[in-house]
């Protein structure tokens, strides 16, 4: 049976997806974590059909490294044991690249919590695909590792896309639209409610939302582009709050009152959210003088309020020093 999605075509049996095929080495992978998303909601595709859709905060300071020892006509094992969507993803990696009869060890080394909304399993899974594609000595588009992904755990987002700006369809593996850039810059403060327990995103009910959110998720659309092309990141603190408040509808969070409260007394760009998870990240404009000794301020507030996890980070903000 064919990877999902894409193209396969008549090969001998020492040759791949991509030419002759060279023996299998050990393979390294890596993929980055994400915060949660600036904007989730439905879009209007190129099909003119609506697509669910969203705009991932990257959160390069964690990531994932897969490490994959091949063998022919082994089995395929992971370390720790319990990573089913990396092992998924290896196997239909393997396939793709005509390495069908191969397995192998993959040992997966991350700091990512799982169950919170920091994109754990799509890290495993991508790092994973990267590792084979390493072992195979081949280069694979965004993409077909979006789709692979996809094939693997389901649901995925656009961590592939790095510090991009893509709105992308996270149940389908495609890219609804690149906003020709990287996000503005922005400085974060993140933390998670400390007394929620993990959240299985697969189980949770799909949001159905009104036909005048799907309106203003248009407009929200747009914003970001006019984010990403102005390098505007008070625009883009905006939708994110807008589109945290229209989860807050559906998801609800606890606390949400308190976190906003907060920074808007901080005088912050917005909040966004883990719309299927327990994050929140207050945004900053690292360029704003004092944003470091603010980020400071907020995090020993945060913690003390009883929130978990909490970390600052810095997004594309060139020379930003944090405490």
């Amino acid at each position: 049976m064919a990877s999902p999605g894409v193209p396969q075509r008549t090969r001998s049996n020492n040759e791949g997806e991509y030419g002759p095929r060279p023996q299998l080495q050990v393979g390294i992978g890596r993929a980055i974590a994400h915060h949660g998303e600036l904007l989730q909601g439905v879009f209007e595709g190129d099909d003119d059909h609506l697509h669910r859709g969203l705009v991932t905060l990257p959160l390069p300071i964690q990531q994932v490294i897969a490490t994959f020892w091949p063998r022919q006509d082994d089995p395929i094992r992971t370390r720790p044991r319990n990573r089913p969507k990396a092992a998924r993803a290896v196997a239909l990696t393997l396939k793709h690249l005509g390495f069908e009869h191969w397995g192998g060890d993959l040992t997966i080394e991350s700091g990512i919590s799982i169950g919170y909304g920091y994109g754990s399993s799509t890290a495993d899974v991508v790092a994973a695909i990267r590792a084979i594609a390493a072992a195979s000595s081949v280069v694979l588009c965004r993409s077909t590792i979006c789709r692979l992904a996809i094939a693997a755990e389901e649901a995925s987002d656009a961590i592939v896309y790095g510090d991009q700006a893509v709105l992308f369809a996270h149940r389908e593996g495609t890219c609804l639209e690149h906003f020709g850039g990287a996000l503005p810059p922005l400085l974060v403060v993140g933390f998670r409610d400390g007394s929620s327990a993990q959240i299985d995103t697969l189980r949770l009910p799909r949001v159905q939302y009104s036909s005048e959110e799907i309106q203003l998720f248009k407009v929200l659309r747009a914003l970001v582009f006019r984010s990403v092309r102005e390098q505007n990141p008070h625009m883009l603190g905006r939708v994110a709050t807008t589109s945290a408040e229209i989860s807050q509808r559906h998801l609800p969070k606890p606390h949400w009152e308190a976190v906003s409260r907060l920074a808007a007394e901080l005088g912050a760009l917005g909040v966004q959210v883990a719309h299927s998870g327990t994050l929140f990240g207050i945004l900053l404009d690292p360029d704003k003088s004092g944003a470091a000794a603010t980020a400071a301020r907020l995090a020993k507030t945060v913690k003390r309020e009883g929130f978990k996890d909490v970390q600052t980070f810095a997004l594309n903000a060139e020379g930003t020093w944090l405490p």
